[in-house]
């Protein structure tokens, strides 16, 4: 069902097919080991289907994984995905969608954009998730 939200999301803002070819952040490969799948593909795969659209996956590596991001502050977050990805090949001439599964400050997927254009893909290289988290409010203390 998220695949599915976020094909028709990418259709409307994208309806003439600018962003052809679809590419799934990668995990780093222990990671992929150790949970088995990577999501951000298993979306990509499916959002590519519903839309005829390829995805590649080839594309981008990650050679860096610091553990979960889910336990850093939004600096923690930019700093543990500096430099943590590379490219396998130049970027293909053709406009680019990067996909993940959730953008909490968007860190990663900004890293992987930043990436991508410093090789020369053509902007804009956009960016489709399937979701997004919250900010969160430090809480007041009572009085």
């Amino acid at each position: 069902i998220l695949a599915l939200w976020m094909a028709r999301a990418l259709r409307a803002a994208d309806p003439h097919g600018r962003g052809a070819l679809l590419v799934p952040v990668p995990l780093h490969p222990a990671r992929r080991r150790e949970r088995g799948f990577n999501q951000a593909e298993r979306l990509a795969r499916q959002v590519g289907r519903r839309l005829g659209r390829p995805v590649r996956t080839d594309l981008l590596r990650r050679i860096r994984w610091e553990g979960s991001q889910t336990v850093r502050v939004r600096s923690g977050r930019r700093a543990a995905v500096d430099g943590a990805f590379t490219l396998t090949g130049p970027p293909p001439p053709v406009g680019l969608v990067l996909v993940d599964d959730v953008w909490t400050t968007g860190a990663t997927a900004r890293e992987c954009r930043r990436i991508l254009l410093l090789a020369g893909a053509l902007p804009p290289v956009r960016i489709l998730v399937a979701a997004r988290t919250l900010r969160r409010r430090p809480l007041k203390a009572d009085s």
